[in-house]
């Protein structure tokens, strides 16, 4: 993925602590009418989202779009399945991927690239309960370096 895109709406931080992201793509999204006001607004949640290519499509479930404050009659519905846009080559790439068991296309990141909504999709694998204690250790133990090194430019 491109290093240089625009601002940052909303992030999915439980993704990368319930997998092991293998690989990321780029995705624009397909929206109606008042969806971008609101995600322009950062009224995002993409907690309980998650990705499935169905039909040679890839779709979003469960990403919550709050409705636009203004909007009155042309609101959406903030929980519909959205339609994601990628290459038809990345897509049969995807498929290859999940038909390997254990792997699942999570959403990463939403964020807006010369005003187009684009999100970032993570090919992921499950952690176990092991693997996520052994990164918090690891997390904190990173935490405590820095921190003794900073204590020590201090002096």
């Amino acid at each position: 993925m491109p290093k240089g895109h625009g601002k940052t709406v909303a992030q999915n931080k439980k993704a990368y602590h319930d997998y092991f992201i293998e690989e990321t793509y780029e995705a624009g999204m397909v929206l109606q009418g008042t969806e971008i006001k609101s995600i322009r607004a950062g009224k995002v949640n993409l907690k309980d989202a998650y990705a499935r290519v169905q039909n040679g499509e890839v779709w979003i479930f469960g990403m919550h779009v709050s409705p636009y404050e203004q909007g009155n009659r042309f609101n959406h519905d903030p929980l519909r399945t959205r339609k994601l846009l990628l290459h038809a080559k990345e897509i049969s790439k995807l498929i290859g991927y999940l038909k390997e068991t254990g792997y699942t296309l999570v959403p990463l990141k939403l964020y807006l690239k010369n005003g187009f909504a684009k999100m970032e999709l993570g090919v992921a694998k499950g952690k176990k309960n092991y693997d996520k204690r052994e990164d918090l250790k690891k997390k904190e133990a990173k935490r405590e370096i820095e921190r003794a090194f900073r204590d020590r430019q201090k002096q």
